[in-house]
């Protein structure tokens, strides 16, 4: 599975659990369990930004990938992650 994550200051799907930022997530042919799943390594992957910096603007300011994602890459989204990031 590949997740986008995009910073959204509107209803978030998942807050950063250091910093409070709320993120969209892309997400693509999963089920309600692989959501839940998927939004804890998505929170860790997020808290990780924040590892050796002092500063609360760690977070990529565009559309990035799930950090350390471990589920299999049966599929590939490029379609929506490039509608998903305005190209």
């Amino acid at each position: 599975m590949q997740l986008l994550c995009k910073i959204s200051n509107a209803p978030s799907d998942v807050h950063c659990k250091v910093c409070g930022q709320g993120f969209s997530i892309y997400w693509a042919h999963t089920s309600g369990s692989e959501r839940e799943a998927a939004r804890n390594i998505i929170v860790d992957g997020l808290a990780q930004h924040h590892v050796g910096s002092n500063s609360t603007h760690v977070h990529p300011r565009i559309g990035f990938t799930v950090p350390n994602w471990s589920g299999a890459p049966a599929f590939t989204f490029a379609p929506l992650f490039g509608a998903a990031w305005g190209r």
